[in-house]
């Protein structure tokens, strides 16, 4: 609780945490470990597992989270397709971002950047 207080950027700020105790509804979970809440007038927020990212919510929790359907992925009990691939959420800005080497043209090795010449 005291790590919690101190430092709200690894979840949640205490501000969220009173409003969730008092005014939230569970509605569900998703297999991050993100949990999901809402009040009785509608609104809808998400406490993340971990770091905050909001890349992590898949994209049936983002419908439900921004109202375009009132069912929950839960409640929806959709078929997965096998043309469908897991979610990953957004890696920019880690170390596990994709960072190419070199570009390949025409044979040559080119540098990530050149120098634009006339």
């Amino acid at each position: 609780m005291i790590r919690q207080i101190f430092t709200w950027w690894n979840s949640q700020t205490l501000g969220t945490f009173l409003y969730t105790i008092f005014f939230g509804k569970l509605v569900g979970k998703d297999e991050f470990g993100n949990k999901y809440y809402k009040n009785k007038t509608g609104k809808r927020w998400v406490i993340y597992k971990g770091e905050i990212n909001a890349s992590k919510i898949t994209a049936d929790w983002h419908s439900w989270m921004h109202h375009t359907t009132n069912t929950t992925p839960q409640e929806k009990n959709q078929k997965k397709y096998s043309w469908q691939k897991p979610h990953i959420d957004n890696k920019t800005g880690t170390s596990d971002s994709y960072q190419p080497s070199k570009i390949q043209k025409k044979g040559k090795n080119f540098k990530k950047y050149e120098n634009w010449k006339p």
